[in-house]
């Protein structure tokens, strides 16, 4: 007889190599033919509705990263959400307006957009964002993303952009809408308007400059020829210059140097001096500058006054206190010269050319303007100093090119009318990471009003006419019926007709009493598209609802869309349009640096996929700290690969030994279990415990962890391993064989269910070999609940497995001493050094199997025990022989003479059911 053919071997089609690259997509494939989105659905319809609203990307080039992480985090939450009780339907969005798909036509599709009309444009711009949300649509189900995928949002669509208008025609009703003369970020690059959601910073090499004003009417306080020094870093800006500000609380003075007299801040004295070489400058007189209000300087090198005037806004923190003021090119410079009737004097076009208002320096670009203007201050005795710095500078953050402060006409949101209101709805939202919540309420509270238009082609247009005499005309009517013409045909319809035919029939003004009307040109920020969501796909989709439970996106947002979206919805409805706001940091290299092609340290998506799979990056995205900057590269995945394996190979082991197991006749109920079966089913429910708060709180790493630790240690360092006595050597409806069985399968689905939401197309391969299952996929179930198990004496458990710590390291050494080979050589001796220690083993049935040795004795002395913490220890080689069946060193082996080979308890399991062979 061959006694291997006697073993329960495992036995599964379940394969070792996850061979993750080929499956998935297969089982994507499968998912989209068994409409599993649909399934799951229609299986949670009638619960309540958790509804995580999509930040919509941008339609335009492949995945990055970033991405990744961000679709992935929020595929588990929905995914946990429905299988715990929640309907939770899945919306994916696509921010498909705005200038990088103007541009992408221009350089990538060499569209020349002089030879069509804006319609023709506009719709070329349409192709091609829904090209890209194909495209990005496509790479985000190759992630294993579940979602409605085939009806997204799209900002471009009819009734998206009708609700659009709504927001906007709400905001104007209540009166935050309005347009105005005010210096705004504007973008030469891009030739328009920005708001600081699409600035960003970069270093920048700019000229600094310290430049004498010469006193004109000192207003006896200051001498004629005195010169008031200002310092910046912007010279193209003197130009504009109409004034200097001063602090009206700070201490000046008239500081004498050779025949020269200059005004600065005292407390800057010191510094300005060693700046200009000043060498003993003498303090002929001090003031405040409330004193010299309104005093009267020449421009460096036009004829025309400069006036000095009182700003809270000057500081000593650099420069001289004495700043150089352009209305038109400065926020703090406007308010402070609107307050003495300057005019804000922006003498640049949209493409930061000079205009004939810069008279010496018309057709020159701003940047230009830099030297031409240095050498005219120079020229004219003005410049005191020239010297060069790098510093932090705003830039296009689509351009990437270095914005301006400009004064032009444009349409605004009024953020200070309901400021108050977002903020205190800003403490009413729970925060993940709690420093979320500082970070938006600082930035609503410093924030200016919002500059919402857009000197733009490709977007939604602001939906304002003009009567003839110039009066911006919005009204309910107007609103309700460009909302429904947008809903009808789609905004191109602004550009397609004249604003006679966009007005209500019969419409009548007073502002236009010969009945001609005009349109706005401009068209809205695409933060106010994104920002009208709410609107438009909370309030209109199956299973959503305003607000919506979570809004989970990069840190960056916090100025874009969790800002702009808070900003619409407490102007419409009073109401913050999410409960939880989650936000994640940025992905990094593997050394911490950011990603970037001339460093070639990028790691893309895609690539990841072929190499790994799927579920290898979403296993990544579970392990991180993802609320900090997490980091990534080949060496990391290849640490997660180790981890997915050694999940993979544990549930292969317990797939093997089911495969005589039919849940159905073979389980065992809880009060039957083996007392070690019950125990470890004690550490599952641990497990769901701190599993289920883990996703409950949207920490995915402790899950990560605790179930790589469970697979790790608690199943393949003990009860997989000392099973195997069990599970291969007794007979197949055996008690504590079925037992076993009872826990690996209660196990097996449980951790399946567990990982679902993280590797999807893991669990429902798993599934698929899983016996008993009714459900189709795992995905259609639900998690299961923790619960009490009966009949455990949970402190004996906890402390035989210190106990059996000790034992280990006694094993090890003997090992590494020669003493025995393999574990199952052992005979070992315990002593116990405590009552506590003694009752446990003492209690222990099959102690010897438990420590996978052939013989355990537990006494009161023993000599050359070796002192651990709890027991001390003898390990010595077993004096019986191996039996050949079960590897089991017995001194019983030889007595049954029908299986001379074999133990006792192998020949009785042979004969008893396996006599035939």
């Amino acid at each position: 007889m061959e006694y291997k053919d006697t073993l329960l071997m495992p036995k599964t089609k379940f394969k070792m190599r996850g061979n993750l690259p080929n499956k998935e997509p297969k089982r994507q494939e499968h998912w989209d033919e068994n409409n599993i989105y649909e399934k799951v659905q229609d299986r949670t319809k009638g619960r309540p509705s958790f509804v995580l609203h999509d930040g919509p990307p941008y339609a335009n080039g492949n995945l990055h990263i970033g991405h990744a992480l961000n679709k992935i985090l929020k595929d588990i939450i929905v995914r946990h959400k429905s299988m715990t009780g929640y309907h939770a339907p899945y919306i994916p969005g696509w921010d498909t307006h705005g200038l990088p798909i103007e541009t992408a036509l221009s350089k990538n599709k060499k569209v020349d957009r002089k030879k069509m009309s804006i319609t023709e444009f506009r719709q070329k711009c349409a192709e091609y964002a829904l090209g890209q949300v194909d495209g990005q649509r496509t790479q985000f189900k190759q992630l294993g993303v579940r979602g409605d995928w085939e009806n997204p949002y799209l900002t471009l669509t009819k009734d998206f952009e009708a609700a659009q208008i709504k927001v906007f025609g709400e905001m104007a009703k209540k009166g935050y809408i309005y347009k105005g003369l005010k210096p705004v970020y504007w973008s030469p690059s891009s030739e328009s308007a920005l708001a600081e959601a699409e600035i960003e910073y970069h270093d920048k090499r700019s000229p600094s400059i310290y430049v004498a004003f010469d006193v004109a009417d000192g207003k006896g306080v200051l001498n004629e020829g005195d010169k008031i020094v200002i310092w910046t870093t912007t010279p193209w800006t003197i130009p504009a210059n109409l004034g200097i500000s001063v602090h009206p609380d700070l201490e000046y003075v008239v500081a004498k140097v050779g025949e020269d007299r200059f005004i600065v801040a005292h407390e800057l004295l010191e510094t300005v001096a060693e700046e200009l070489s000043w060498e003993h400058p003498e303090v002929v007189k001090t003031f405040k500058g409330k004193d010299i209000d309104k005093v009267i300087a020449k421009h460096p090198f036009y004829d025309r006054d400069s006036i000095v005037m009182l700003g809270e806004h000057v500081t000593t923190d650099a420069g001289t206190g004495c700043v150089h003021t352009a209305p038109g090119h400065g926020e703090d410079d406007f308010y402070v010269g609107k307050s003495y009737g300057l005019e804000a004097l922006s003498p640049l076009d949209d493409k930061g050319v000079f205009t004939k208002e810069a008279p010496g320096f018309e057709g020159l670009f701003y940047d230009d303007g830099n030297k031409v203007v240095t050498e005219k201050l120079e020229e004219n005795g003005a410049l005191l100093k020239l010297s060069f710095i790098t510093h932090s500078y705003p830039h296009d953050w689509r351009t990437k090119k270095p914005t301006i402060f400009r004064a032009t006409s444009q349409w605004f949101a009024s953020i200070k009318d309901f400021r108050q209101d977002i903020l205190d709805e800003i403490k009413e939202i729970n925060w993940y990471p709690n420093w979320g919540e500082t970070r938006l309420y600082n930035m609503v509270r410093d924030r200016e009003d919002w500059c919402i238009s857009r000197q733009r082609t490709w977007g939604v247009p602001i939906p304002v006419f003009y009567g003839e005499d110039g009066t911006p005309i919005i009204t309910d009517e107007t609103i309700e019926h460009v909302s429904n013409l947008f809903a009808e045909h789609g905004s191109n319809v602004w550009f397609e007709r004249e604003a006679k035919d966009l007005l209500p029939e019969g419409f009548t003004s007073e502002h236009s009493p010969n009945g001609i009307f005009t349109k706005e040109a401009d068209i809205m920020d695409v933060w106010f598209d994104s920002g009208s969501s709410h609107q438009a796909v909370l309030l209109t989709r199956a299973g959503h609802q305003r607000p919506a439970d979570v809004y989970l996106e990069g840190s960056d947002q916090y100025r874009g869309w969790f800002n702009s979206s808070i900003s619409t919805a407490v102007a419409v409805t009073g109401k913050a349009p999410y409960k939880n706001i989650i936000s994640h940091g940025f992905v990094l290299d593997g050394d911490g640096r950011k990603m970037s092609k001339s460093l070639g340290n990028v790691v893309f998506p895609s690539k990841v996929l072929k190499q790994y799979g799927a579920d290898i990056l979403r296993l990544w995205v579970a392990s991180v700290d993802y609320q900090a900057d997490v980091r990534i590269s080949d060496d990391i995945l290849k640490q997660i690969s180790e981890s997915y394996r050694k999940i993979r190979n544990t549930v292969r082991f317990m797939l093997g030994n089911l495969a005589d197991f039919d849940p159905k006749t073979d389980r065992v109920s809880d009060a039957e279990l083996e007392d070690v079966d019950r125990f470890m089913l004690h550490r599952l429910q641990q497990l769901v415990k701190t599993v289920r708060e883990s996703y409950d709180k949207f920490e995915f790493s402790p899950i990560y962890h605790a179930i790589h630790n469970f697979c790790a240690v608690d199943l393949s360092s003990f009860y997989l391993d000392f099973a195997k006595d069990i599970l291969y050597i007794e007979a197949s409806d055996n008690k504590r064989r079925r037992s076993l069985q009872t826990g690996y399968y209660e196990i097996l689905t449980t951790l399946v269910q567990l990982l679902s939401p993280i590797i999807p197309h893991t669990a429902d391969e798993i599934w698929e070999f899983i016996p008993g299952v009714e459900a189709e996929s795992v995905q259609l179930t639900d998690m299961p609940e923790p619960r009490e198990m009966i009949n455990l004496n949970e402190d004996k458990w906890n402390h035989f497995m210190k106990v059996r710590d000790d034992v280990l390291k006694a094993l090890e050494e003997a090992r590494n001493n020669k003493v025995i080979g393999k574990s199952l050589e052992a005979k070992v001796t315990i002593v116990p050094k405590d009552a506590e220690t003694k009752e446990v083993l003492e209690s222990m049935e099959h102690l010897h199997q438990l420590l996978i040795v052939s013989e355990t004795v537990v006494t009161n002395n023993f000599v050359d025990a070796k002192e651990y913490r709890y027991v001390d220890v003898a390990v010595e080689n077993h004096p019986g022989e191996k039996c050949e069946r079960c590897w089991v060193s017995s001194e019983t082996v030889g007595e049954d003479h029908d299986h001379p080979e074999l133990c006792t308890r192998c020949a009785s399991i042979v004969k008893e059911n396996y006599s035939a062979q």
